[in-house]
């Protein structure tokens, strides 16, 4: 068994946050050491923690058609590491939105997954928490601003909002998202996907 693998394992048996959940954990991540892109979106929902598969809702629908994939190239760990902000179902609150990722799980688990992945060259940043962590002090004031922004933080990341199905309006009221970002992203997938 590689690192990777091994670690993989430790993560899925993980039960750190299980005191702060009325279900069971359910850690959700995949990642090869050949993974030359990374997705780091919020945490799993109820679908996707029923069923085990990330992204496996109308938001992975829409992410994948942002990306221009397929599902069969999504799903290829060799191609794609998913890896989560947080790896559990973090719940929901009292109007039936899911919570925020637990605080604990990416600062815990993220610091040792990222050295085994030597070879992802673009992380696609999904959504505030992403962001914030992965941006840190070069993040702008807004989501918005910070993904308008998506040239200052290339090659190696890419914010994006969440692909949710709530955010129509949002994408909208953007043009630019459409015009200028998913063009480019479509291109920087299309080259990283090739064989080496």
């Amino acid at each position: 068994m590689t690192k990777l693998t091994t670690l993989l394992t430790e993560i899925r048996g993980c039960t750190l946050c299980a005191k702060h959940f009325s279900h069971r954990p359910r850690p959700i991540v995949r990642a090869t050491a050949s993974a030359r892109i990374m997705i780091v979106g919020q945490a799993p929902g109820t679908k996707v923690h029923d069923s085990g598969i990330p992204w496996n809702d109308k938001s992975g629908d829409r992410l994948r058609e942002w990306l221009a994939v397929d599902s069969d190239i999504f799903y290829d760990e060799a191609r794609f590491a998913i890896v989560p902000m947080g790896f559990c179902f973090p719940g929901q609150d009292a109007k039936g939105g899911d919570l925020p990722p637990r605080p604990e799980c990416a600062p815990t688990w993220h610091p040792q997954i990222l050295p085994l992945l030597p070879k992802v060259e673009l992380t696609i940043l999904i959504g505030q928490y992403a962001q914030a962590r992965y941006l840190g002090d070069r993040r702008k004031d807004t989501l918005t601003e910070t993904v308008q922004a998506w040239r200052n933080y290339g090659p190696s990341y890419l914010p994006l909002p969440h692909p949710s199905w709530r955010n129509t309006g949002w994408i909208k009221k953007n043009p630019w998202f459409e015009k200028e970002l998913l063009p480019m992203l479509r291109r920087s997938v299309a080259r990283l996907l090739k064989p080496v």
